[in-house]
């Protein structure tokens, strides 16, 4: 019998995992944990399998991409094992591990992770090991901050949106954009890059999903949201340019399009690829721009472009690329159209939606009703990680559990066993 190397050795769990529909048995039912002796027939679409490319999900559950801000020199660490584990262990389909940058200048904060070189790998492989010995599909969300860069974490800024010197680990004199526009008035003003140094950011994007599928991630996720760099070139907002990537849609779409066109070349073509945008900048027209910003229009339109590239999935967010913007009031599920849209105007193009998902039934109710194929989950998950297992009893879906967890099971019935 080989000997286990007790440092890497995780107990793979059996059946499809945590989080997957199964046929409870008496004892189960004996125990409390349920009263049914069999699971809905058709299952509720959020616990129902789904297939893309060559990877199965178990159920449709998504934990989106969250900056952590725990990380030096941009290598993942203990924390983000136990960060991302807890979500494999407690049942989420396909787990994300937040924007990573594809170059040291390329990370918002100075403590965002990063897979720029080779020595990232070794600890995000024992992150995705852990995800996949728990039955859980694992995603990485490449990322690079443009002029948005170059900022401390969080919390060593009172909560404020503080600039990074170089005191203080940052890289100002690094800091770049489509244009020479800052964010605002107290960020780095970005260097316009050349096409020659655009056609580098788009070489670390495809060189960092190498390095992830090294690592042995199911799905890459390319940011270009949030006003962030990939997003800065869609936006006429930071986008100032007059050769080929700026000016018409097509040209300001050229980035991103590319960018898709490069990470596809190099991932697997049986593992699914994912783009995170914006729908809109949520800004009001002006003389200036007539339109505010990136809009709806042009996001439908970027998502026919992407989906002639091989990319599976867009996940849509909104706003970030200005100070000015104005956000409607944060309703439940108030950015769900948004993914709708896609579903509905791009052929061949799966969505994800994000936005305020935080009840068992409204989650279930998006995917029921053909509004997105996928929910991303952020916030509700960092306050209860048990929530997919929560919403399985609620949608009268009796789930497997983790071995060790068994225990804990939701119990219909109060018993004494």
């Amino acid at each position: 019998m080989a000997l286990i190397d007790a440092r890497n050795f995780y107990p793979e769990q059996q059946g499809l995992g945590p989080g997957a529909p199964i046929a409870p048995t008496s004892a189960d039912i004996k125990q409390g944990f349920t009263v049914l002796s069999s699971n809905p027939d058709p299952l509720p679409k959020l616990f129902q399998p789904m297939t893309i490319r060559g990877l199965t999900l178990k159920n449709r559950a998504v934990v989106s991409p969250m900056g952590m801000h725990s990380s030096v020199d941009g290598f993942a660490t203990d924390f983000h094992l136990v960060h991302i584990g807890q979500y494999a262990l407690r049942g989420v389909g396909l787990v994300f591990v937040e924007a990573t940058g594809v170059l040291p200048e390329g990370r918002v904060t100075t403590t965002c992770l990063g897979l720029w070189k080779d020595e990232h790998i070794e600890k995000l492989k024992q992150i995705v090991s852990f995800a996949h010995a728990s039955k859980a599909a694992i995603g990485i969300q490449l990322a690079h901050g443009g002029r948005k860069s170059s900022v401390m974490s969080p919390w060593s800024s009172n909560g404020q949106r503080g600039y990074a010197n170089a005191e203080n680990g940052g890289w100002p004199d690094k800091v770049v954009g489509p244009s020479a526009v800052p964010y605002d008035d107290d960020s780095w003003p970005p260097k316009e890059l050349s096409v020659e140094e655009i056609k580098d950011v788009q070489q670390s994007f495809a060189d960092a999903a190498v390095r992830a599928d090294k690592a042995g991630f199911d799905v890459i996720d390319i940011h270009a949201a949030h006003g962030y760099l990939l997003h800065e070139f869609l936006s006429p907002i930071s986008n100032k340019r007059t050769d080929e990537y700026g000016g018409s849609f097509e040209n300001r779409a050229r980035m991103v399009v590319e960018t898709a066109r490069a990470v596809r070349k190099v991932w697997p073509k049986e593992k699914p690829l994912f783009v995170r945008i914006s729908f809109t900048d949520w800004v009001e027209p002006s003389d200036e721009i007539p339109t505010g910003g990136w809009t709806e229009e042009d996001s439908i339109e970027l998502g026919k472009l992407l989906v002639k590239e091989g990319v599976d999935l867009i996940d849509c967010s909104a706003s970030g690329s200005s100070p000015k913007q104005v956000i409607p009031p944060l309703v439940p599920g108030y950015q769900v159209p948004f993914a709708t849209a896609i579903k509905e105007n791009v052929p061949g193009m799966l969505s994800g939606a994000v936005g305020h998902i935080t009840e068992a039934k409204q989650a279930n109710d998006i995917l029921e009703e053909e509004k997105a194929d996928l929910v991303f989950l952020g916030r509700v998950l960092l306050r209860n990680p048990n929530f997919v297992l929560d919403t399985a009893t609620q949608l009268g879906v009796f789930p497997q559990y983790l071995r060790q967890y068994e225990r804990g099971r939701n119990k219909t019935e109060i018993t004494l066993i």
